[in-house]
C-alpha cells in the first residue's frame, strides 16, 4: 500500500478578505513531489481557505491512488484538532467543509498531524501565488509556480563539475575540495564515493568509468557495466545468494495481496566523507574510526536540510561508527529526533588492510586479495569480515528492524556495504550486481518492506541535495 503525505494552507488578506489555499502531495518514501494545487477562492477567512486546501490535497491523494494511507500535516492546529475529533466544528462555514473533507477517504486511511509554520513552506507558497494570481484577475498556472524551488530558500552556487568522465568521483572529489576551501559552496554528488571500494570494483580505468553512473535526482537507479571484481568500504563484496534465503516466495507483481498495510520504510543514508576518502583507503569498523572531514560535515547539512524538507523521517537509527555517528547527529538536530545505535549496522571489518590504499593491499599481500575478490566467503587478511558474513548480518538486522518498525519510515544512517546489501538482497539480485551500483557520500536509498515480504526499492544514490 502507497503512502502519501498531504501538506496544506490557505490564507486571507484581512480575514475575511481575499484568500487562497495551497496543498502538496509527496510521496512518503522518497519524498517526491506528485502534485500541487492552488485556487484563488475569493473573499473568506483564513480557516475556511485552511480548509479549502484541505479538502483539495485530499483529493488529489485520492485521484493517484484510493487505496493509500494519507499523512495530513498542516500548521492550522484548528484544522488538526478538530479533523482529529478532539475539538468540536462550531462555525457553519466550515462544518460542510470538514464533512466533505472527512468524506473523501475511509477515516481508517487518513491521520492528522501539527507542524510549525516554518515547515509548512511549500502549500504556504502555492496559497500566496493564489492569492498574488486573483489581485491581478487570474487563477493560478501550475506551470509558472515557483513554490517547490522558493520553499527551499536560497540556492548555493554548486562545485565546479568534475574534469573526467560523467560520474568520476576522483576529479569530483577535488573539485569540491577546492570549492569548499573558497566558500563553502555545496558538495558536487560525484565528489563522495568512498577511496579504494571503486577502485577494488575494476581492473581497469575503462573498467571504472563503465561501472559508474551519474547519480540523478530521485530517484535514481544504477546501471549494468560489465561484471568488474570486487570492492570494499564503499561496495559489497559478491555474496553467496544462499547466504540469506527467504522461507518462502512471496506473490509479486498485480497478484500481490491488495491491502498489506503501510510498509516499513528504511530511508538508507551513507555517511559522510571522511579524509580518507580521497586517498582512497579501506575504511571498515577494524581501523582507526575516522570522523568527518570539513567536506563530510557540509554534505551532512546538506541531506539533514533535505531530509528536514521532505518530513518523513519518524525514527533514526545509526552505525556506532563516528562518522555515521556524526551524519546521525545533523539530521536528528534538524528533526527533533534522538539517535539509537544499531550495532547491525557497521561497515565491514577489513582486517589487516585498514587504512590501506588498493595498490598497497596487492604489494603486500597479493594472494589474499586475489582469494577475496574470487570468493565472498574469504576473509581480509589478518581475520576481518567476509561479504558472506556481513550479508548474514544486514539480513538478520533487517528481519529484526522491519518486525520492531512495521508502518514506520526509518533513517538507517550506515555505510557502502550495508546499504548495497540491503538493495540487493530487496531485488532478489544475483551477487555479482553488488558491482554494478555507483553509492555516493551522503546519499539517500530507500527500500520499503511489505507484510507479505515484498520489497520494493523506491530510491537510489539520490545526491540533488548535494547540487542545490
Amino acid at each position: 500500500m502507497r503512502e502519501f503525505i498531504v501538506e496544506a494552507d490557505g490564507g486571507s488578506r484581512g480575514n475575511p478578505g481575499p484568500a487562497g489555499y495551497g496543498s502538496v502531495v509527496i510521496d512518503a518514501a522518497t519524498g517526491e513531489t506528485l502534485v500541487e494545487r492552488a485556487e484563488y477562492i475569493g473573499v473568506a477567512t483564513n480557516n475556511v481557505a485552511e480548509y479549502r486546501g484541505l479538502v483539495a490535497g485530499l483529493r488529489a491523494a485520492r485521484e493517484l491512488d484510493p487505496s493509500a494511507t494519507v499523512r495530513v500535516r498542516m500548521d492550522s492546529k484548528l484544522v488538526v484538532e478538530q479533523m482529529s475529533g478532539r475539538w468540536k466544528i462550531k462555525h457553519p462555514d466550515m462544518k460542510p467543509l470538514a464533512a466533505e473533507a472527512a468524506r473523501i477517504l475511509p477515516p481508517e486511511q487518513v491521520t492528522y498531524e501539527w507542524m510549525p509554520r516554518e515547515r509548512n513552506k511549500h502549500a504556504d507558497r502555492l496559497a500566496n501565488e493564489a492569492m498574488d494570481a486573483g489581485k491581478r484577475g487570474e487563477q493560478w498556472d501550475a506551470g509558472a509556480s515557483r513554490a517547490e524551488l522558493d520553499a527551499l530558500g536560497p540556492v548555493t552556487p554548486a562545485a565546479p563539475g568534475p574534469s573526467g568522465p560523467p560520474g568520476d568521483a576522483t576529479a569530483g572529489a577535488a573539485k569540491a575540495r577546492e570549492a569548499l576551501a573558497r566558500s563553502r559552496p555545496a558538495a558536487d554528488p560525484t565528489a563522495d564515493a568512498d577511496a579504494v571500494q571503486e577502485k577494488a570494483m575494476t581492473t581497469t580505468d575503462a573498467d571504472l568509468r563503465a561501472a559508474r553512473t551519474v547519480a540523478t535526482p530521485a530517484p535514481a537507479s544504477a546501471s549494468a557495466p560489465p561484471p568488474a571484481t570486487a570492492s570494499s568500504q564503499a561496495s559489497a563484496s559478491p555474496v553467496d545468494s544462499a547466504a540469506v534465503t527467504p522461507a518462502a516466495a512471496p506473490s509479486v507483481g498485480w497478484g500481490a495481496a491488495p491491502d498489506l498495510g503501510a510498509p516499513a520504510t528504511f530511508v538508507l543514508l551513507r555517511h559522510g566523507e571522511t579524509p580518507l576518502t580521497p586517498q582512497k583507503r579501506f575504511s571498515g569498523s577494524g581501523g582507526t574510526d575516522p570522523s568527518l572531514s570539513d567536506v563530510g560535515r557540509e554534505q551532512a547539512e546538506r541531506v539533514a536540510a533535505a531530509l528536514a524538507r521532505r518530513g518523513t523521517v519518524q525514527h533514526i537509527l545509526a552505525s556506532p561508527l563516528a562518522r555515521t555517528r556524526e551524519t546521525a547527529a545533523a539530521v536528528a538536530a534538524r528533526l527533533g529526533l534522538e539517535v539509537t545505535v544499531e550495532d547491525g549496522l557497521i561497515e565491514t571489518d577489513f582486517g589487516a588492510w585498514e587504512g590501506l590504499t588498493f595498490g598497497e593491499v596487492r604489494e603486500r599481500h597479493p594472494e589474499d586479495l586475489n582469494a577475496w575478490l574470487a570468493d565472498p566467503e574469504a576473509e581480509p587478511t589478518g581475520g576481518g569480515e567476509s561479504f558472506a558474513a556481513t550479508a548474514t548480518r544486514i539480513a538478520a538486522t533487517r528481519d529484526r528492524l522491519v518486525a520492531e518498525y512495521a508502518g514506520r519510515t526509518v533513517l538507517l544512517v550506515t555505510h557502502v556495504t550495508p546499504i548495497k546489501t540491503f538493495v540487493r538482497l530487496a531485488l532478489g539480485a544475483p551477487p555479482e550486481s553488488l558491482f554494478r551500483m555507483e553509492l555516493s557520500a551522503a546519499s539517500l536509498s530507500a527500500v520499503a518492506y511489505y507484510a507479505d515480504g515484498n520489497a520494493s526499492v523506491r530510491l537510489f544514490n539520490d545526491t540533488s541535495h548535494l547540487r542545490s
